[in-house]
């Protein structure tokens, strides 16, 4: 089957417009990536100039001193409640355990040494921990807490002025 030359014609200036076209479409492809950059690099100036500043801020105004109080209070909680607590329930462990081994070897007569309760290595690490414990529960309650200030309205989104 052979074509017409007429055929052969409108074949080729369609291959060359669907060229054409092609063409055009990779320089318009190729300028929106240019824009699409160009976009981010203006976001991240933005960001960096203008909404990092106002984050560090309120950071600093509202979440530092919650933490702040938190661990306070976790401090004072430990060293009130806590650790005598859990010096009194070790010393009465420690004080039955020599009592015991003192029957078992017949040793009745001699009074057994009474221990006083965790060494300060034990005492500071149930300190930190149990506050540390504590000022992070206390901090995310306070910052997952309804708050109406933290909201934004929603509005919609403009172009930009051009």
């Amino acid at each position: 089957m052979s074509l017409t030359r007429k055929r052969k014609k409108e074949l080729r200036r369609l291959r060359s417009d669907a060229t054409d076209l092609w063409e055009a479409q990779q320089v318009l492809v190729g300028n929106a990536a240019d824009v699409a950059r160009e976009a981010s690099r203006q976001l991240g100036n933005v960001g960096r100039e203008q909404v990092l500043p106002v984050v560090q801020d309120t950071y600093n105004r509202r979440v530092a001193p919650t933490v702040d109080r938190g661990v306070k209070f976790g401090r004072h909680i430990v060293d009130s409640k806590v650790v005598p607590a859990v010096g009194g329930v070790v010393g009465t462990a420690l004080s039955a355990w020599d009592v015991a081994n003192a029957k078992r070897l017949g040793l009745t007569h001699q009074p057994a040494p009474v221990k006083r309760g965790p060494g300060l290595g034990s005492v500071v690490a149930i300190v930190l921990g149990v506050a540390a414990g504590i000022g992070v529960l206390y901090a995310a309650w306070q910052a997952l807490r309804t708050d109406d200030e933290l909201w934004v309205a929603d509005d919609p989104l403009s172009a930009p002025d051009a």
